[in-house]
């Protein structure tokens, strides 16, 4: 008895001191491993980078810019079915295990026996707070010493968070492929819904995603990604989150993955867009732009947009036309299967055109096959779609370049031929019947604001965002030609003219300096039309009046005004200047209207209402007026709400009034007359440089400003006759009749202390009983003149005043 009783004190001795050596080693083992372990405190204040994303005014999508697609959302937010899918499929022991599960880890360990000399991967055994740890914390390495470490953090993590607070940062931090970090990310590029639109199979199908994204993918390994989507359905039944009827409908349900489109989400806004983010990046830096979570809401109306991008189209296009047909894109050879030949040709997918090859062709018709469309997997579609090609599709071509000389268009054959491939547009009413389209080589752009605010509703940089990503309507600088004028002539009224002030419209020389030709301006039309009043001038848009004037007044008044409405920053003050030789963009050029259209007061262009930071925080707002009195949270008999605008005023309300009629007269008599079928108060002014380089239109409303510019690239003549009024007035034109189609017609408000008088337009005197009459306007302590005084008369007999006799001044250039 007494031996047994020795053998068990041995062996409880024994077990004692190996308890205490194993105690003691796994202390060592834990502290060993505890010495280098990342601080898991910084999950407290951790800020993932978080996709920007941008609205339009009404709140739709604009566009994302992210390094990695993420939205935070917080547990709150997660649907419940959503929660119980991920864990099903990671962690279904998640909110009972203390941040490591022996279940789990026993099963791994069997698994592990098994594929012993298999190469197989380990099984993981990770839970849902051991892949935080790893995630967050560690690498990605395979190996002992990670595992150890990533068991460590998850206990530790257990003890300073709450569960929701680490699920959390798992479903957020996740990558679930496609570029998709996290759920609310995921489900939009998935499934283009947001986290609480999601249906079982489809949040089944995300939580399959963690283990592998790449071998799950919806195209790839179609196959693959419905067994493991099952497989995550039949865990979640067994685990009675579903029942077993919605299980077995789950399984059998498609995997319809329908991709988020990338780029600008609103069409026809790619250029506004690329501005917006553009100008993010200037005023916060990349890091800011790419993973800060701003929630930028812009000007942008969709629909105007997709008006102005269209007017803006037909106008470059109807130009192109008119010059003829240049060829096809490029020559293909032509296969049994020439649609993948046809598929390997580059599209632009931003204009309503489709690619095609002409299959053959022949006198009334030709026989063309449109490019197949690609499966989402990458590979080209196997549907062959054929059309036809008529004569009355390829008619604006109107010649082709013969072996002698141009030939007139009488058969589709001399225009296209087999292999060519094209740019057709179905013809409307024709089933199956398409029109000949090409590329234009003339480039524009088109600005719509708001005067009041300079809030720009619309905005288009050129033909196709997709062909060249340079935006014509911030960054070309164009010489805006006579488009420039009415800044000259608000000089003028500034500083006591009138409307009625008569100017010599007659032969002019003017000395450049030493070593420099003689400068004689002229008119576009080559003539001269002598004593005209002011409005004469601007409406006919005549050069010669505008150069004395600018004479007159004197080049550094006018510079100081066109640095005012914010068109140069520093106008050399010389004569030609007056004339639009200068370079500006059509984006401040539409600025400085706005400045006229709302009655003089300042305006800064913006496409950003209001940025706000991932807290929601607004940390930028363009509209800086204050509203006293719109914070009440309900009436109680207080006066109306107060608005405060502090910003400078740049003209004289009168004055704005005075040039937005004279510009009225533009649209009714003069140069800008494509508008007048409008039939609504609109002012507006045309603009053509030299040799007909640029042609410019801008046009207002009391509650819209549209700027249209057009010429080349590099520039280059567009042919006699390419005028403002010509190729951009239809263009605003065309956008107006659609954009106020539905809006009430509003006159120019007429500001306090303006007179309106009857004068005759020809001699700017008060006009007489029976005689034809408009109404001028004219401000306090001016009335139209009782007889002549003409600036720029040197003839006595003209009345001219010493002041208007002056010295000719220096100038270079000469714009129309």
């Amino acid at each position: 008895m007494r031996l047994l009783l020795r053998f068990f004190g041995f062996l409880f001795a024994l077990g004692t001191i190996v308890l205490m050596v194993g105690a003691a080693g796994a202390t060592y083992f834990v502290w060993k491993y505890s010495q280098d372990l990342p601080d898991y405190s910084q999950l407290q204040n951790y800020e993932p980078p978080v996709m920007t994303r941008v609205h339009a005014d009404d709140g739709s999508l604009v566009a994302e810019w992210a390094r990695q697609k993420r939205l935070y959302i917080p547990i709150q937010s997660v649907p419940k079915l959503v929660i119980e899918a991920f864990l099903s499929a990671e962690d279904k022991n998640f909110y009972e295990h203390g941040g490591i599960d022996p279940s789990g880890i026993f099963r791994a360990a069997l698994v592990y026996v098994q594929n012993y000399g298999t190469n197989r991967r380990p099984q993981g055994a990770s839970t849902i707070t051991q892949q935080v740890a790893k995630n967050f914390l560690l690498t990605n390495e395979v190996s002992i010493d990670r595992k150890i470490k990533e068991a460590l953090l998850a206990l530790r993590i257990e003890r300073a968070y709450s569960k929701d607070r680490i699920l959390e940062l798992y479903l957020n931090e996740i990558y679930l492929g496609m570029g998709a970090y996290g759920i609310a990310a995921a489900a939009l590029v998935y499934f283009d819904k947001s986290v609480d639109e999601l249906t079982a199979p489809e949040a089944a199908y995300l939580a399959a995603l963690p283990k592998a994204p790449s071998s799950y993918n919806p195209f790839r390994d179609r196959d693959r990604a419905i067994d493991r989507r099952n497989w995550v359905i039949d865990r979640m039944a067994e685990n009675g989150f579903i029942s077993n009827v919605d299980a077995d409908a789950a399984r059998k349900a498609p995997l319809d993955v329908t991709p988020r489109p990338t780029g600008a989400q609103i069409f026809a806004a790619e250029y506004y867009a690329e501005e917006v983010r553009r100008q993010i990046y200037e005023r916060y830096g990349e890091t800011k732009l790419y993973e800060g979570g701003l929630s930028v809401r812009t000007a942008l109306n969709p629909k105007l947009q997709v008006v102005a991008k269209k007017a803006l189209a037909d106008g470059l296009v109807r130009y192109d036309e008119q010059r003829g047909w240049r060829g096809p894109i490029k020559q293909i050879e032509l296969t049994p299967d020439w649609g993948v030949k046809l598929a390997e040709v580059k599209a632009y997918y931003d204009i309503p055109w489709k690619l095609a090859v002409v299959l053959d062709a022949g006198k009334d018709t030709a026989r063309i096959g449109l490019q197949p469309p690609r499966e989402r997997s990458g590979a080209v579609s196997t549907q062959r779609d054929i059309g036809l090609l008529p004569l009355e599709g390829v008619k604006w071509a109107r010649w082709t370049r013969g072996p002698d000389a141009y030939k007139a268009v009488t058969s589709v054959s001399q225009v296209v031929k087999p292999g060519d491939v094209i740019y057709v547009e179905p013809l409307a009413g024709k089933d199956g019947q398409y029109r000949l389209h090409q590329m234009p080589e003339v480039e524009g752009a088109i600005v719509v604001m708001e005067p009041l605010t300079g809030r720009v509703l619309a905005l288009s940089g050129g033909f196709s965002y997709d062909e060249s990503q340079f935006n014509r309507a911030t960054q070309a600088l164009r010489q805006p030609g006579s488009s420039f004028k009415p800044f000259v002539y608000s000089a003028a009224l500034d500083n006591g003219y009138t409307p009625s002030t008569v100017v010599l419209d007659a032969p002019i020389e003017i000395d450049q300096g030493p070593g420099m030709p003689v400068w004689a301006p002229e008119n576009y039309a080559k003539k001269f039309y002598g004593p005209q009043t002011l409005r004469f001038g601007l409406e006919q848009s005549r050069n010669v009046m505008t150069v004395r004037l600018a004479q007159d007044v004197g080049m550094p008044i006018v510079a100081e005004y066109a640095r005012r409405f914010g068109i140069y920053d520093d106008m050399l003050p010389v004569l030609s200047m007056s004339l639009g030789a200068g370079e500006t963009t059509l984006m401040r050029m539409v600025g400085a209207y706005a400045i006229i259209a709302n009655g003089g007061r300042k305006v800064t262009p913006s496409l950003i209402d209001r940025i706000q930071d991932r807290y929601g925080h607004t940390i930028y707002r363009h509209d800086e007026r204050e509203c006293r009195g719109c914070d009440a949270q309900r009436w109680q008999n207080q006066a109306e709400p107060t608005l405060i605008d502090r910003r400078p005023v740049v003209l004289d309300p009168m004055t704005s009034y005075q040039i937005t009629s004279m510009m009225e007269g533009v649209v009714q008599r003069g140069t800008g007359t494509a508008l007048k079928e409008l039939g609504r108060p609109l002012a507006g002014k045309t603009g053509t440089t030299n040799d007909e380089k640029d042609a410019w239109f801008i046009g207002y409303t009391p509650e819209m400003v549209v700027g249209v510019y057009l010429g080349f690239d590099k520039p280059k003549g567009m042919g006699k006759g390419s005028t403002g009024g010509l190729l951009s007035a239809p263009i605003v034109r065309d956008f107006m009749k659609t954009a106020l189609a539905d809006r009430p017609a509003i006159p120019f408000r007429v500001p306090p202390g303006i007179k309106l008088v009857r004068i005759n337009p020809k001699s700017g005197l008060r006009a007489g009983p029976g005689e034809n009459a408009i109404l001028e306007a004219f401000k306090p302590g001016t009335a139209p003149p009782d007889s002549y005084s003409i600036i720029g008369a040197s003839d006595s007999s003209f009345g001219v005043t010493p002041e208007a006799d002056r010295a000719v001044r220096s100038g270079t250039g000469g714009l129309y």
